[in-house]
């Protein structure tokens, strides 16, 4: 099904011959730019969170979103300063995008004192208000309530905010999905909810876990309009589609949907081989890879060419090495603290002097 509609699109002539990306977008060429570098951090964070697994530094599991990289920085992209996010496990791309600085992502890896989780958590399962960022939750769909919640605050306030959420294909044949999607399209929350088909929900592929055509067309049992199937590894398309979702939820027309084709291109976490996906399904998408046609796409524009790419990944690679320096020097938890933060009348040892969290403005 995914191969025979991205193949789809390379006919079409609103797609550069290059890397078949869009071509139509209200994106400068200076934005364009920074979406690439957004997605080189994405990728560059995830390879050394992949070795520092490998090296046995990285405690819990590790996950990575290669492959994934247009889906979650070009979306977050799409976001206005007081938008919020709710993160899945293949989205750091979209914390990175919103400003979390990565040797923080880095230090609640390697659960570090002064890491967001103050070194509770061994992976991705932090948030940060500052940056509009909800913490990943386990439970797959219960993210999109929480999104629900804090957009209808926000309009009980007269605020114009939109949240923006993504869910794996798999788990949208979950209960919590279809609760939590119908709460959210009755009340109109200001919602985007991204469906991430990336063929696999760990090692189940698409077939075996649902026979719909496409997976937004669920998006119809809920009243939801304007729900579409697009290439989610094309930038481009996933930043417009996005923007033109935030924009109606934001104008009032409630909740929006939308799926991504694209795909993992390692296993459910650094653990999983996935030696359970075909060799020929691996190969069509590797010549997939959203960075390689991007930057095909750019050079083919004239954005950008082979020398100043190369700068991009080394910049970036030079601060994601400051960052590992960095967080090698700082320590870990107390034991004996392991009980605090868990009440809301005791501080978080990872912000006792926070006051946006502890302030009286806060509460």
């Amino acid at each position: 099904m995914a191969k025979a509609k991205a193949t789809a699109l390379k006919n079409s002539p609103s797609v550069s011959g290059a890397g078949e990306i869009t071509l139509k977008t209200r994106l400068t060429r200076e934005q364009q730019l920074e979406l690439h570098r957004l997605m080189v951090l994405n990728r560059e964070f995830d390879n050394k969170i992949s070795l520092l697994y490998r090296r046995g530094l990285v405690i819990g599991a590790a996950f990575s979103s290669l492959g994934q990289e247009a889906t979650s920085c070009a979306s977050a992209y799409a976001l206005e300063k007081g938008d919020i996010i709710a993160p899945m496990i293949r989205n750091a791309g979209a914390t990175l995008v919103r400003g979390l600085p990565p040797r923080d992502f880095l230090a609640n890896y390697m659960y570090r004192i002064n890491s967001p989780t103050g070194g509770r958590d061994g992976n991705t399962h932090m948030g940060d208000l500052r940056y509009g960022i909800i913490a990943p939750i386990s439970m797959l769909g219960a993210s999109i309530a929480l999104c629900s919640g804090f957009v209808l605050a926000a309009r009980q306030r007269g605020e114009k905010r939109v949240a923006l959420t993504w869910i794996g294909e798999g788990s949208t044949s979950t209960g919590e999905f279809h609760e939590d999607v119908n709460f959210a399209a009755v009340m109109k929350a200001p919602l985007v909810v991204i469906i991430e088909n990336n063929q696999y929900a760990y090692s189940t592929p698409v077939k075996q876990q649902c026979l719909a055509e496409r997976f937004a067309d669920k998006a119809v049992g809920y009243g939801i309009k304007h729900a579409v199937t697009i290439d989610g590894n094309d930038p481009i398309a996933v930043y417009e589609t996005t923007k033109e979702a935030v924009d109606r939820a934001r104008a009032g027309e409630g909740t929006q949907m939308f799926e991504v084709l694209t795909y993992r291109r390692k296993g459910h976490a650094e653990h999983d081989p996935a030696k359970y996906v075909p060799k020929e399904i691996q190969q069509y998408w590797e010549g997939r890879d959203p960075l390689t046609r991007y930057e095909a796409y750019l050079k083919e524009m004239g954005y950008a060419d082979d020398a100043s790419i190369a700068k991009v990944y080394e910049t970036l690679r030079a601060e994601i090495e400051a960052a590992e320096e960095w967080v090698m020097k700082q320590p870990k938890p107390d034991p004996a603290t392991v009980m605090q933060g868990v009440y809301a009348d005791e501080r978080h040892p990872a912000h006792m002097d926070d006051e946006f969290l502890y302030g009286r403005k806060y509460h």
